[in-house]
């Protein structure tokens, strides 16, 4: 079953990087997952402090924002896609990930798995 791993930092440092996070720590943990065979796909977010965020409202009016959410001191730092047996697996390699320590969390979602578009005729 496919797992994404979102990394939220609890802060981002004077470069925009994520606080607290050593370089050695992540290429350790990016091999882990590698080695492992787990993993699907993963990205880092370039700069946490610089984000755009587009709404639109149910007139179809557009807003766009610049800057992380205004509502959340928490920078999404990026994700990892893992694929392994359960969700008991994926806490496993949350907990192991980098980003989980020093007021960073990872949020754990299951990727849903929906049917190929041309069974619908698509």
């Amino acid at each position: 079953m496919k797992y994404m791993l979102l990394i939220h930092s609890g802060a981002a440092d004077a470069d925009g990087g994520a606080a607290g996070c050593d370089v050695q720590d992540w290429a350790a943990y990016d091999k882990e997952v590698r080695d492992a065979g787990i993993l699907v796909s993963g990205e880092s977010l370039a700069d946490l402090v610089t984000a755009t965020t587009v709404r639109v409202s149910p007139a179809g009016e557009r807003t766009v924002t610049d800057g992380p959410f205004a509502e959340t001191r928490e920078l999404l730092g990026g994700f990892y896609v893992i694929d392994v047996p359960d969700l008991d697996a994926a806490l496993d390699w949350a907990a192991r990930c980098p980003g989980a320590r020093g007021g960073g969390a990872i949020v754990v979602r299951p990727v849903a798995d929906f049917p190929d578009p041309a069974a619908f005729g698509a």
